[in-house]
């Protein structure tokens, strides 16, 4: 047998029919799917298909849900403004806060999804928006006006992780980039659409109703939730279901230290769909009340758990010593950071000449840019998985490395800094409408395709650490946009000059941050063979906490 890499991120895609390693395992056509299912009756993965699309339309709900109230806040911005005096630059503050709630209270909260399940993480963190968006409604000052957005943004945290662990757990590594593809896909309907709802809603209605909305969607989504999201909470190692190439898959975690002997051993032992753990043919599947219940603790909870949540908190803040996690935050904060630098030239600029914008006008702005992440998810997405597989086949005799997804970057680091250049530069000089939209749709295209592929490239590097490694990418993400969101105002200035260069700017770092992406490719496998062992030890360790 031809031997591969045993380090995360190196596996078998592609059945190779040369040889019998992957006789026993089960696939889809050619492709070994991986996690390999068991045959429990409450294994996500064994769910039919209405029911995964069920709780994928509810997450990615969620995630759309989360987004627009994080974004729909600078469609307030005039009327707080005329009628309490509140400046922009507060306004602004107020943004930096969101960022803040987003990235640190993904990481507060992550441990909660291993320990009580993942219904709990979604239900707390809507509930918490509702409350954000009635202190939103109802503000009275400059400090209102702010720290509301600390608790809009703790609701988007289960969107940042916990959506795309559960996605993980319903369908398969092969499914990865499409699934992801939808996930920002529906945070890019939100962040788009968002301000364009609340612009409607500010000019029809007045303002504060974009909170009161808020807030009756969010109640009435905890309700939905509770009743139907089901909980995909799986203890996948108590079941045996075979090896890949020798790789024992008990989920998805590396184990390259087989010796010839057990690999040997592994490909003679018969393996067939039917053999399972003799207790997982007599379990039961679980009933309604069982899959909706409020928590469902993990097997190795001890008494409530608090110092395990404690210990996995901190075991959680190793994530960022991995190469990759840096790497996908980086790319997925640079696009929030550059998020709003030109909405806030939609929201300031173009109220006056020469197109003097309501604030309808300038939710319909985000129309050219949502049209431009739904290309950009498309490619990032459904396409990178099927390059992924063909490149697999064609030059790699079935093996997938996980820097293979990356190929397909380099587009965004021509179409994203272009449309940075022509909606920057036409804003600046009063441009006709239709440059500053195309270059909306140029900067739609980088969203969708930067935030998808890094964040499905993490995925594929070290999969069994999916919550933690969006954690981390969520606090690095936030972190980044944050920085940049305390110092739009000021770069931006008042004047064309300043305009002009600040976006040039913006342009230059866009293509400098995806370029990234060449030294991610030429030593991503050498850093996964180098953390190897600090991946084994995390897994490791955090299963045991």
């Amino acid at each position: 047998m031809e031997e591969i890499d045993f380090i995360p991120g190196t596996t078998r895609l592609v059945e190779d029919h040369d040889h019998a390693a992957t006789s026993h395992l089960k696939k889809h056509g050619d492709i070994i799917l991986s996690p390999q299912p068991t045959n429990s009756p409450n294994d996500p993965l064994n769910w039919s298909l209405p029911r995964r699309c069920w709780h994928a339309a509810l997450l990615c709900f969620v995630t759309a849900l989360t987004a627009a109230t994080s974004n729909d806040a600078g469609s307030a911005q005039d009327g707080m403004n005329t009628d309490l005096g509140i400046s922009y630059n507060a306004m602004n503050t107020g943004a930096g806060v969101l960022f803040i709630g987003i990235g640190y209270f993904t990481l507060l909260i992550s441990p909660a999804a291993w320990l009580y399940g993942r219904r709990i993480t979604f239900l707390i963190c809507i509930f918490l928006g509702a409350m954000g968006a009635i202190w939103f409604a109802r503000v009275q000052s400059t400090e209102d006006s702010i720290w509301n957005q600390l608790f809009v943004g703790a609701s988007e945290a289960c969107a940042e992780a916990n959506v795309q662990l559960s996605l993980s757990e319903v369908f398969y590594s092969h499914q990865r980039g499409a699934v992801l593809g939808v996930y920002v896909l529906s945070t890019s309907i939100g962040t788009y659409l968002g301000p364009l709802i609340g612009g409607f809603v500010a000019d029809r209605i007045g303002w504060r109703w974009i909170g009161w909305l808020s807030v009756i969607i969010s109640l009435g989504t905890v309700v939905v939730l509770f009743f139907t999201l089901e909980e995909t909470l799986f203890d996948r190692s108590a079941y045996d279901v075979g090896t890949i190439d020798g790789v024992h898959q008990t989920g998805d975690t590396p184990h390259p230290h087989h010796s010839e002997n057990e690999k040997t051993a592994d490909l003679n032992k018969s393996h067939s769909p039917s053999d399972v753990p003799a207790e997982s043919s007599m379990e039961k599947k679980k009933t309604y009340w069982q899959r909706i219940q409020l928590i469902t603790l993990a097997p190795n909870v001890v008494g409530t758990g608090f110092k395990q949540y404690i210990s996995r908190l901190l075991h959680t803040l190793r994530v960022f010593t991995f190469p990759a996690v840096l790497y996908s935050g980086l790319q997925w904060g640079a696009q929030d950071a550059w998020l709003t630098f030109y909405l806030t030239l939609e929201e300031s600029n173009w109220f006056g000449p020469p197109w003097n914008y309501s604030d309808v006008g300038t939710g319909l702005m985000n129309i050219p840019t949502l049209i431009g992440a739904v290309i950009g998810c498309f490619w990032g997405g459904w396409f990178s998985d099927l390059f992924v597989a063909w490149y697999a086949k064609r030059f790699r005799k079935g093996i997938r490395e996980a820097e293979d997804r990356l190929w397909m970057m380099y587009p965004c680091a021509i179409i994203s800094p272009v449309g940075m250049l022509l909606f920057g530069i036409g804003t600046a000089y009063g441009w006709n409408w239709l440059a500053p939209y195309v270059g909306l749709g140029f900067i739609g295209f980088g969203w969708g395709c930067a935030g998808d592929l890094s964040m499905a490239y993490l995925m594929d590097a070290y999969p069994e650490m999916v919550l933690e490694g969006m954690v981390g990418v969520a606090v690095v993400n936030n972190t980044l946009a944050c920085l940049f969101t305390f110092t739009a105002s000021d770069w931006l200035g008042g004047g064309v000059d300043s305009v002009r260069n600040c976006m040039i700017e913006i342009a230059v770092l866009d293509f400098v941050f995806v370029m990234l992406t060449v030294p991610m490719m030429l030593y991503g496998k050498k850093c996964r063979r180098w953390t190897l062992k600090r991946y084994e030890d995390f897994v490791r360790i955090r299963d045991t906490l």
